[in-house]
């Protein structure tokens, strides 16, 4: 196996228990994203070009953000990316704090999946665009996607000009996107056969 380099660091924090029970717990529902918090700082040398995070709330209800995405450049990336999700709390916060129930459905952020990523690239462009977590946001709840990743495809081009002249439009040349739209793409496929069949009162 290759040895670790300075790349791309990814961290990710999945709650398997309520909110609730880390505020009862911890003294705060916000247990997953100190946790991100730590994980990713732990990797702040692997993150020389930006960082950013994602929050999945599994439990949203329709009308309701499933992802929130939060991303910056810099070396300080990891402390802007935390304030900006620490001002949006604040902005947001309303009422009991110690309401789990109605933070979880009120407050961005408040989730059971987080995502962080520490961007240190060796190839391809650079700038905010391709600062991870990737998104790809559907009406569909079980079809959006939210991607980051360490590792390097050699053959992007030729992927990007054979989705391309299949009626695609990929709207940037990266790895990490172009593996975003194959897999959505393919969610869409199969949603599309699924619902090609006939119905039992057909």
């Amino acid at each position: 196996m290759e040895q670790l380099k300075h790349e791309c660091g990814v961290a990710m924090v999945r709650l398997r228990k309520p909110l609730s029970f880390y505020e009862a717990k911890y003294g705060t529902w916000q247990y997953g994203l100190n946790k991100l918090y730590l994980l990713m700082e732990k990797q702040h040398n692997r993150g020389q070009e930006g960082a950013g995070l994602a929050c999945v709330k599994m439990h949203a209800e329709p009308g309701e953000e499933i992802i929130y995405r939060e991303r910056a450049e810099g070396s300080g990336a990891i402390e802007a990316v935390f304030a900006e999700v620490g001002k949006k709390l604040h902005e947001s916060c309303a009422g009991d704090a110690h309401d789990i129930e109605k933070t979880y459905h009120q407050l961005p952020y408040a989730g059971e999946i987080y995502l962080g990523h520490l961007r240190y690239s060796t190839t391809g462009k650079r700038g905010l665009s391709y600062v991870h977590p990737f998104m790809r946001r559907s009406n569909w709840k079980a079809k959006d996607l939210c991607v980051c990743a360490n590792f390097n495809m050699t053959n992007v081009p030729e992927i990007f000009e054979s989705i391309a002249s299949k009626g695609q439009h990929p709207r940037m040349m990266s790895d990490t996107y172009i593996l975003l739209e194959q897999l959505g793409h393919r969610l869409t496929a199969r949603a599309s056969v699924a619902s090609k069949k006939p119905h039992p009162w057909d």
